[in-house]
């Protein structure tokens, strides 16, 4: 069923934030953008969501701070395993780049500020990867995993690879507009079930 989210407080809000996370947005951002003050919440309380907003409103990180704060919790308690909890899917492989950019900033100031012993990890998965970088991810599967739907698909038929997103917690799918209406959409939409049962 769907149902419209409720509008959170800013306190409420960042008080769903990872210590260390809170601390590192409130240093970069004056205030919360209207996707976070409704998303931070609901998705540490583990719920489906989908954000509509316009470009440059903060969309992206609505949905990583709260997933970077679960994997920090994780990492400070020292229960973070090496296994994909997280995979990012889009369209364009450009936007890959872009989000491994943007997650990957925010983490080396947090690890440069508080020396953290176990670091989350990112990947990025497509027809470019390199063959040395997938055996790697193959041994040490990246936390967040940055892929398209057709590596998507490719990756849950390789049955080595497809062991490590047994304990997947979160797929955040982007620009979902573009996919939705073609067989790109109808074919990511397979993978999912495939994400689901397995």
């Amino acid at each position: 069923m769907i149902q419209y989210a409720q509008r959170f407080s800013e306190e409420e809000s960042l008080e769903a934030l990872n210590p260390k996370i809170r601390k590192w947005f409130k240093e970069h951002f004056k205030e919360l953008t209207p996707p976070q003050y409704y998303s931070f919440k609901l998705i540490r309380l583990g719920k489906n969501i989908l954000i509509t907003a316009p470009t440059g409103s903060g969309k992206t990180f609505s949905a990583f701070m709260a997933i970077l704060s679960e994997l920090m919790d994780l990492a400070d308690n020292g229960r973070l395993e090496e296994k994909v909890y997280c995979i990012y899917v889009s369209p364009l492989r450009a936007l890959n780049n872009d989000i491994y950019r943007n997650l990957s900033k925010p983490l080396e100031e947090i690890y440069s500020e508080f020396n953290a012993e176990k670091k989350i990890t990112i990947g990025i998965r497509t027809g470019d990867t390199e063959q040395r970088e997938r055996q790697r991810q193959l041994k040490h599967p990246p936390n967040i995993l940055v892929t398209t739907p057709e590596s998507l698909a490719i990756l849950l038929n390789a049955s080595k690879f497809s062991e490590s997103l047994k304990g997947l917690k979160y797929i955040v799918i982007d620009e979902i507009h573009e996919l939705a209406n073609n067989k790109r959409g109808v074919h990511l939409a397979l993978s999912v079930e495939r994400l689901v049962e397995l």
